[in-house]
């Protein structure tokens, strides 16, 4: 998975992928790649909550934070609940620091062999990275600015003839004003940092919210969520859209010439099973965000006013609905875009208020000066006390009357 992985998104492919595993089907939470964060129970109760509410399944966490702390009673204990689980959760955290804990453990070789028989791996997100031949060293080269270079991963993907580098994130736009697709390294460095790997070795790019779900039973994979997976190998790049089946030939670099073709024969996986409460998430998000546009377009304030009002509903519904964080966070930066518009349009309809008013107050004025000329002081005082209540002062001097409108 690209990211999402509790999210509503990938509510229905976790109940898919635990229906194929049995009723009985044991699902665990292992939490290495974020066992060096201060809140590191947090998320896993968190994945735990989310199963329980809306996967409607049991989840136990496996805990192997750190391979230095922790004792070997407790990590002989982490092991034999892996061997004993056959639906493996691992999301977020550092891609690095989880591999560096697993080195010198046999936690990949228990993956492995539950995958054997049967078992379900979910590496969703940083562990996504993990899974591959290598892995990158995201935070290293984004945040703390390494040079560009990969790590070796657990291989998980190659002991099944996959020889490739999982990169999640692929179409990630966080950065705004600058590229943070392909996990953040942007378009320039991703590009270097394939050309440093064996040529061999493909890259599979997961978009955010999006699953690439391998079946290695009937040699082949599916696309669910909301985007698309992306395959690099030897100079050559293909897409895998949501929704269809393909062979699995196309994952193991054996079939790059040909066209990225579904498979024949099958149906597509309907539309009802992915991705339907985010599109509809993100349509009514549109559709408020035109609502408003049209309602300053057509001098409706009111309609204006109730999108903004509806669109901050929105949002807090999708945060006690336990929506990613990244939907969320979008979600407020369209909001706070709306009303840096409604100021803006504010200030600019008083800015054109004495235009639109030029040609109305030359008419008035010429009234009242006529009416001054004639001695009728209380009807010119009138006009004048009349356009005071509406923000418009006059002032009268040796060369006629000037008007301005009150700031």
């Amino acid at each position: 998975m690209g990211s999402g992985e509790m999210t509503s998104t990938m509510v229905e492919v976790h109940k898919e992928l635990l229906s194929r595993c049995g009723s009985t089907a044991r699902a665990v939470f292992i939490d290495t790649p974020a066992g060096f964060q201060l809140n590191a129970d947090q998320l896993s109760e968190k994945a735990v909550e989310y199963f329980r509410l809306r996967v409607k399944y049991p989840l136990s966490v496996v805990s192997y934070r750190s391979a230095e702390l922790i004792s070997p009673y407790d990590a002989e204990k982490a092991f034999h609940s892996l061997r004993e689980a056959d639906y493996f959760l691992i999301g977020p955290g550092s891609p690095t620091y989880a591999v560096r804990q697993w080195q010198k453990t046999p936690i990949s070789d228990i993956i492995t062999a539950r995958i054997e028989d049967g078992g379900c791996l979910v590496a969703a997100s940083a562990a996504a990275l993990t899974v591959g031949r290598f892995t990158l060293p995201v935070y290293e080269i984004y945040k703390v600015g390494e040079p560009l270079h990969w790590i070796e991963g657990t291989d998980i993907l190659g002991k099944f003839g996959i020889n490739i580098a999982v990169v999640p994130h692929w179409n990630n736009a966080e950065g705004g004003n600058h590229d943070t697709r392909f996990c953040y390294m942007g378009e320039p460095r991703f590009r270097d940092l394939e050309a440093r790997l064996p040529d061999e070795t493909g890259v599979i790019g997961l978009d955010e919210h999006t699953a690439c779900l391998i079946d290695l039973d009937n040699e082949s994979f599916s696309i669910r969520g909301l985007g698309r997976v992306t395959m690099r190998c030897a100079g050559t790049e293909r897409w895998f859209e949501r929704g269809q089946l393909y062979p699995l030939r196309f994952l193991r670099g054996d079939a790059m010439n040909e066209s990225a073709r579904p498979m024949c024969g099958h149906e597509a996986v309907p539309e009802s099973t992915f991705g339907s409460s985010d599109d509809a998430f993100w349509n009514k998000v549109n559709q408020l965000q035109a609502a408003y546009h049209a309602g300053f377009e057509n001098s409706m304030p009111e309609k204006a006013v109730n999108a903004l009002l509806e669109l901050d509903g929105i949002i807090w519904k999708a945060q006690e609905e336990l929506e990613t964080q990244e939907f969320i966070s979008q979600a407020r930066d369209i909001l706070r875009e709306m009303i840096v518009f409604l100021g803006a349009g504010l200030n600019s309809a008083s800015q054109h208020i004495p235009q639109q008013l030029a040609s109305l107050m030359e008419g008035l004025l010429a009234l009242r000066n006529e009416l001054r000329q004639r001695n009728q002081w209380e009807d010119a005082d009138a006009i004048r006390d009349c356009l005071l209540k509406a923000g418009i002062i006059i002032e009268d001097g040796r060369d006629g009357s000037q008007w301005h409108y009150r700031s």
